[in-house]
C-alpha cells in the first residue's frame, strides 16, 4: 500500500519549508507555483525514453540512467553553463563520492524551452524566499530507473544529503513497478516521514542542511517497469566541486 504525501498548498510553501525543511507539492500546485502549464512540461516526457546509462555505478547495478546538466538562475536570468563533471564529497555520498562523473548532457529539446527555464525560476524565486535573493548555481539530473534485472534502487547510497543548499525531487512518471517510497529525516532529530509520490510532476522540495532522503528500491509489478525523476539542486555561491567554497 502506498501512503500518501503530506501535500502542501502553494501558498504555504515556504512558511511549511521554514518549519519542517520539507515540503511536497501536488502537480497542480508545482506548476501553480512555478507559473508553468502542467502540459507543458509533460511535452518533456517523452526525453526520459531515451537517457543513455550511468556507467559510473559502484554496486554493479545496470538499472539506472541519466542526463546532466548545469544552469545559474539569478532574478529573471537562466544562464545555461557548458558540460562539467557532477562531484559530491565522500561525506555526502559515501558510494560516489570523491569522483568526478561525466554524464551525457541534457537535451536542447529540454533546456532550451521555456517552461523549462520557468520551472528553473520559479523554484530558484523559492530558494530566494528562504535564504535571500543571490545567483543560483543549479544541476539538473534526469534519471530512469528501471527492473531490467529485478530491482532498481533510485538512490543506492542510501540515506544522505547532497551537500547543497536546497533539492526538488519531481516525480515524471512511473510504470509497472512497486516499491519507489521517498523518506524523509531530521538530520540531527529523531522525526521522519514515509510517503510514496504517484502523481506525475508532484515535488519534493528539500532544505538540504537540515534532512537527509532517500527513495526505497523498486520492483517490476509485471515483466519490466520504470520510475523516471527530474532531481534539481541549488547551491549558492559556486557549483559543488573539489575546490569549492
Amino acid at each position: 500500500m502506498n501512503l500518501s504525501p503530506p501535500v502542501t498548498p502553494p501558498s504555504q510553501l515556504i512558511r511549511v519549508l521554514r518549519e519542517l525543511g520539507y515540503a511536497v507539492l501536488s502537480r497542480e500546485g508545482l506548476c501553480e507555483r512555478v507559473g508553468t502549464p502542467a502540459a507543458a512540461l509533460d511535452a518533456l516526457r517523452p526525453t526520459w525514453d531515451a537517457l543513455p546509462a550511468d556507467t559510473y555505478l559502484r554496486d554493479g547495478g545496470r538499472y539506472r540512467s541519466r542526463r546532466h546538466a548545469c544552469f545559474i538562475v539569478e532574478g529573471e536570468a537562466v544562464t545555461a553553463v557548458p558540460p562539467r563533471a557532477h562531484w559530491q564529497p565522500v561525506e555526502y555520498n559515501a558510494l560516489h563520492g570523491g569522483l568526478e562523473r561525466w554524464f551525457e548532457p541534457m537535451l536542447p529539446a529540454v533546456v532550451t524551452q521555456e517552461p523549462w527555464r520557468q520551472l528553473l525560476r520559479g523554484l530558484a524565486a523559492c530558494c530566494s524566499e528562504l535564504k535571500g535573493a543571490q545567483p543560483w548555481y543549479v544541476e539538473a539530473h534526469q534519471f530512469r530507473i528501471d527492473t531490467a534485472d529485478g530491482i532498481g534502487r533510485p538512490t543506492p547510497e542510501g540515506a544522505h544529503r547532497d551537500g547543497v543548499d536546497f533539492v526538488a525531487v519531481l516525480l515524471v512518471g512511473r510504470e509497472g513497478i512497486k516499491g519507489g517510497e521517498t523518506r524523509v529525516f531530521e538530520a540531527e532529530g529523531p522525526r521522519g516521514i514515509r510517503f510514496t509520490l504517484t502523481e506525475p510532476w508532484s515535488a519534493l522540495l528539500l532544505d538540504d542542511e537540515r534532512v537527509i532522503h532517500e527513495s526505497t528500491p523498486i520492483q517490476p509489478l509485471a515483466e519490466r517497469g520504470h520510475r523516471d525523476t527530474l532531481v534539481l539542486t541549488f547551491r549558492a555561491r559556486a557549483f559543488q566541486g573539489p575546490s569549492a567554497p
